[in-house]
């Protein structure tokens, strides 16, 4: 992920998350890859279009003030768009082009990723390989000029960056940073190149039969990175699979029936839309032999997977192909068509809606035009105590639908997973959130990388877990580090996320140490880090002995 934002955990009394790097959250549902509007007259909209035309001439020729009324037509679109449903969305030109590079495969850049805190841009890391890395930029450096430009400010935020950073290839660019410690700005200049993209972060062997896939997002390359992984694994003698949605926000539909055909067999239907026109109107069903049709599958879920990620889900489940663990999904099942406007903006607009194999339409309930109401269902979850207890999840009995083998499944709101695991937030604490949030363990992994480098890179990651380890004296530099940064020291806090600090610090020298540009963008060694503090991993792969059963047939497994 690269040119891409951090954003900041979210900080509740009871829980921290870590930061993601995704900017922007995926306004659409699923996203169909190409556009094809047209063909029919606009009928009683021509009335309208009409009244409004009207209005904006007479604002433009005898409003008292000068306006922009660019900004008055995207204000409308926006409001147009709030009354028909929470996932129809507007994206000016300029937000439009970083919209769309979430879900490239890659674009010209420096080769950063950066987090925004207080109007400062600071390097989160250099991508490896990419011309930052290659010029000496380090995690940690706040980029203070560019191209002798002020790069801090009000000014500052992701639509200004991207603007900024990227740019054609072979392109000049020059930097000035601020490094901590140093009272002068450093200086590099460097050439844009390509940066590419990755939706597959991890893909380990766990064990000498389990693999491990963690797949962040639907982007143009998952479909590709996702048979690269899994033909890699089996090579390597996996046959059961562990495959991570968590945090998945969606994206492209056909990546994610792709995905799900290469692991269901047949001509299986993996998902289906129905919408008002019925050029909408589609099944999709499994093709091909997959690459692992047989052995058992376990997928995991959260409140985060959405979309592309319950296309997967739903179609795994409902044949009965994969045991879902985790907790309930987000509950996004409408299709969104991109349609790219005449002047570079774009609108995302809501065409269809999609059903599981079962019949399952996994949107949750919303009202038109209460988006407000829409987007609380998060804080919704927590107030009924769903993420901690599977007896909270309220699942409709009128919709109730039946899998393959005649297991009950639920509709309405997301899919409800076979196997519940609650979560942990015994050691986020909100001494935690501000170490993150201002990057003071990522700095510190980094400056123990470079202290230690040559060593290091000496190591297997089997040497490197056995010897390394985050000790009692890196835990006084790190509280040093954070009283320096007006980081109000609590013992009680400290003390509730120690494993965790030591846990996350020592998975970040992993990536700095094993992290390769020919890996593909895989942070294997991180992931392998922190897998023992992650509990729905650790509850998941208990599970396969039920996966195990499904495989065979036996579907009366208790949820």
């Amino acid at each position: 992920m690269t040119e891409q934002p951090q954003k900041p955990i979210q900080n509740e009394r009871s829980s921290v998350r870590l930061p993601i790097l995704l900017s922007f959250t995926l306004a659409g549902g699923i996203l169909l890859g190409s556009s094809f509007f047209g063909g029919k007259g606009i009928g009683d909209a021509a009335r309208g279009y009409s009244k409004f035309k009207e209005v904006l001439q007479l604002i433009d020729n005898n409003y008292v003030d000068t306006v922009n009324t660019d900004e008055l037509v995207d204000v409308s679109i926006q409001k147009m768009l709030e009354k028909l449903d929470p996932h129809s969305s507007y994206f000016n030109a300029k937000d439009a082009v970083a919209a769309r590079s979430q879900l490239a495969g890659g674009f010209d850049g420096i080769g950063i990723e950066f987090n925004l805190y207080k109007d400062t841009v600071y390097v989160l890391a250099p991508i490896v390989g990419g011309p930052s890395e290659a010029a000496g930029v380090q995690s940690g450096d706040k980029i203070i000029k560019v191209n002798g430009e002020v790069f801090t400010g009000k000014k500052v935020d992701n639509t200004f960056v991207f603007s900024k950073l990227r740019g054609p290839r072979g392109s000049a660019v020059r930097l000035d940073v601020l490094r901590r410690g140093s009272q002068k700005l450093l200086t590099f200049n460097l050439n844009r190149d390509r940066i590419p993209t990755f939706s597959i972060d991890a893909a380990y062997l766990l064990d000498r039969e389990t693999g491990y896939i963690k797949v962040t997002r639907f982007s143009e390359t998952t479909y590709e990175e996702f048979k690269t992984a899994l033909g890699s694994l089996k090579a390597q003698g996996m046959k059961k699979l562990l495959l991570d949605l968590r945090g998945n926000p969606g994206g492209f539909m056909d990546r994610a029936t792709n995905m799900a055909d290469e692991l269901l067999s047949g001509s299986k239907l993996l998902v289906y839309t129905d919408g008002k026109d019925d050029r909408y109107d589609r099944q999709t069903r499994a093709q091909f032999t997959g690459m692992f049709e047989d052995g058992p599958v376990v997928v995991m879920i959260d409140e985060g997977s959405a979309s592309a990620s319950e296309i997967v889900a739903g179609a795994l489940q409902d044949h009965d192909r994969a045991l879902i663990v985790g907790r309930r999904s987000f509950g996004k099942g409408l299709v969104q068509m991109p349609v790219n406007l005449s002047d570079g903006s774009e609108l995302r607009l809501t065409i269809s809606r999609y059903y599981t194999p079962s019949g399952r339409s996994i949107q949750k309930p919303y009202e038109k035009g209460h988006l407000e109401e829409y987007e609380s269902d998060y804080k919704k979850r927590v107030q009924s105590g769903e993420f901690f207890s599977a007896d909270s999840i309220k699942n409709n009995p009128k919709l109730q639908f039946k899998t393959s083998g005649g297991r009950t499944v639920y509709g309405g709101g997301g899919i409800t997973p076979d196997v519940f695991a609650a979560r942990d937030t015994s050691m986020f604490t909100n001494y935690l959130y501000e170490l993150s949030s201002k990057n003071i363990l990522r700095e510190y992994a980094l400056e123990t990388f470079t202290k230690n480098r040559k060593k290091f890179e000496k190591m297997t990651f089997a040497d490197f877990t056995k010897s390394y380890n985050v000790i009692e004296n890196d835990l006084q530099a790190i509280v040093k580090e954070a009283n320096s940064a007006n980081i109000k020291w609590n013992e009680k806090e400290f003390n509730r996320s120690k494993t965790y600090i030591q846990a996350l610090v020592k998975a970040f020298v992993a990536r700095q140490v094993f992290q390769k540009k020919e890996r593909d963008g895989l942070n294997n060694e991180f992931y392998q880090v922190m897998a023992p503090l992650d509990g729905t991993y650790q509850q998941a792969i208990r599970t396969f002995a039920q996966a195990e059963q499904l495989t065979r047939g036996n579907y009366s497994l208790k949820k």
